[in-house]
């Protein structure tokens, strides 16, 4: 298999096609994806490579977890077992650093203590608008620097397109 750059995987040359989930113009490649992440495998190169980055050359801790509940939850896939714990644990993810201001750390053992209940969960419509931003925008950054700023605001834009549930998501993370 071809690990292709986003820079290629983006080129006039190479055909595009709309990720299902964030609905962003991604290159059309035959290659991995998640099995209930609904994102094309051209958006899950990109998104592999924002988080090689964050591992690596920035080491990205403080804005990591955001890129992970992000990205899931602008690609909840459909209706499953997985999926609607995925959406779940990581709204209640963005919600606690977002919203409650909670660090890092502390947001992701109340996801631990969230995923639990997980049989309680039900599944939350999407969206009828993923957000304005997606993985693409994130991975176009230069630096960390920029790389948190993007990340911030992207978590922020796709929070806000979940509105609808932002009490259920509340409910639930308060509940542990």
């Amino acid at each position: 298999m071809v690990i292709l750059s986003f820079t290629d995987l983006m080129s006039e040359t190479n055909p595009t096609i709309s990720c299902p989930g964030c609905r962003a113009q991604v290159g059309d490649i035959d290659g991995p994806t998640h099995r209930y992440i609904g994102a094309a495998s051209g958006c899950w190169s990109i998104y592999c490579d924002v988080l090689a980055r964050e591992y690596g050359e920035w080491n990205a801790n403080d804005v990591h977890r955001l890129t992970v509940d992000t990205y899931a939850v602008q690609h909840p896939g459909v209706s499953s077992r997985r999926s609607i714990q995925s959406v779940v644990v990581h709204l209640v993810g963005l919600h606690m650093v977002l919203e409650r201001d909670f660090p890092v750390r502390g947001a992701t053992k109340v996801i631990q203590a969230v995923v639990k209940k997980s049989a309680a969960f039900t599944w939350l419509e999407p969206p009828e608008s993923p957000g304005d931003m997606t993985i693409l925008d994130v991975a176009q950054a230069q630096n960390l620097t920029e790389h948190e700023e993007l990340v911030r605001r992207w978590a922020r834009c796709v929070w806000d397109s979940w509105s609808d549930h932002h009490l259920t998501v509340k409910s639930w993370a308060t509940t542990v």
